[in-house]
């Protein structure tokens, strides 16, 4: 039986992230106030979704989009991104990311780019290539991440590129629309144990501060029931007690009135499996 839950987080738990991120072995590529918000019970018991504080701070990071360039790949273009990154280090690990309980990329801090809303490429050099079909058009959202995927929200950290492939392979830059948007981050892929019992529920917004104005909806399906969660304020959260198994989130922006904003980016879903040891499935 399917059970829905519309609960309001304006505030929640926090978690200092000092005791929040285990350093995992596992490769990014086979990915990857005072209120607790609970749900449904689904796994061993109730969904809870808490505040994760913000651990080391890069109030000087800055993430901007450098040269690209395209060449022939068969019928189809291979487009290149180079970025230009200042005052971050990428490979390195971030300083609290080993005393606690989440998934951690061992190769350090790294960029997501985010190619359509799809599942993120993480990088590692200030570099990427994606091939494409001629004719079509295209969102690149790329920020700065810490090692342990939680993206970096200051002023700066974070670049959207929004632009076609003409029918002669050239790139054509367009302009970024102004209405809401929001983009998926994690969860992603697979998690194995102690990685799955702090989920890292992150995304970004663009055009838009949360509050009354805008808000994000998380549709959470887990253990075969549907919950919904009103996030009012753009910040990482855990989720815990989340299903073994598949599980899947669907991230809508809304408007004040609590209706879907129009335009592009504006709704996004994405599933992963947990589970508490090998095999996954």
């Amino acid at each position: 039986m399917t059970s829905k839950n519309l609960l309001g987080v304006a505030a929640v738990a926090a978690v200092l992230l000092t005791t929040s991120c285990q350093q995992n072995t596992n490769k990014e590529e086979t990915t990857n106030s005072d209120t607790t918000v609970t749900a449904v019970t689904a796994n061993s018991g109730p969904i809870v979704m808490e505040e994760v504080m913000n651990g080391e701070e890069f109030p000087d990071a800055q993430l901007a989009m450098g040269n690209t360039s395209t060449s022939m790949s068969g019928d189809s273009v291979k487009v290149t991104f180079n970025f230009n990154v200042k005052n971050y280090d990428l490979k390195s690990q971030t300083s609290d990311s080993v005393k606690g309980i989440c998934s951690n990329s061992d190769k350090g801090q790294h960029i997501h780019f985010i190619l359509d809303n799809g599942p993120y490429a993480a990088l590692y050099d200030p570099k990427h290539e994606v091939t494409l079909a001629k004719n079509t058009e295209h969102y690149v959202l790329a920020f700065l991440s810490r090692s342990y995927h939680m993206s970096l929200k200051n002023k700066n950290a974070a670049v959207l590129y929004h632009f076609k492939v003409d029918e002669n392979g050239k790139l054509q830059k367009l302009d970024v629309p102004n209405s809401p948007m929001v983009f998926y981050s994690r969860p992603k892929g697979d998690y194995l144990g102690n990685d799955a019992k702090n989920v890292l529920l992150d995304f970004y917004v663009w055009n838009t501060t949360l509050g009354s104005s805008n808000r994000v909806k998380a549709d959470i399906n887990t253990g075969g029931k549907d919950t919904s969660i009103m996030i009012t304020e753009w910040k990482p959260y855990f989720l815990k007690n989340l299903a073994m198994g598949k599980n899947s989130i669907t991230l809508t922006m809304l408007d004040g009135n609590g209706n879907k904003v129009t335009g592009d980016n504006t709704e996004v879903t994405r599933e992963f499996n947990l589970a508490e040891g090998e095999p996954m499935r």
